[in-house]
């Protein structure tokens, strides 16, 4: 499911599960996994951006998106 995913996009979904389970671990409810979810997702998008200098994204006509230098 990952493969086609940029290395931000990968990173954000493994933030976003890892901090869902660490949440509903820590709080015992689905709310502490939502709101782990949610910080896992975006500390994840941050990291996975930071890793992928130089790099810009772009969509063709077609809608479909590529990775190029800046």
């Amino acid at each position: 499911m990952l493969a086609a995913c940029s290395r931000t996009e990968k990173s954000a979904a493994i933030g976003a599960v890892s901090g869902a389970v660490l949440g509903g671990i820590v709080t015992n409810d689905w709310r502490g996994a939502a709101v782990g979810a949610a910080a896992g997702g975006a500390t994840g998008a941050l990291i996975g951006r930071a890793n992928e200098p130089n790099k810009c994204y772009y969509r063709d006509r077609f809608g479909r998106q590529y990775i190029d230098r800046c």
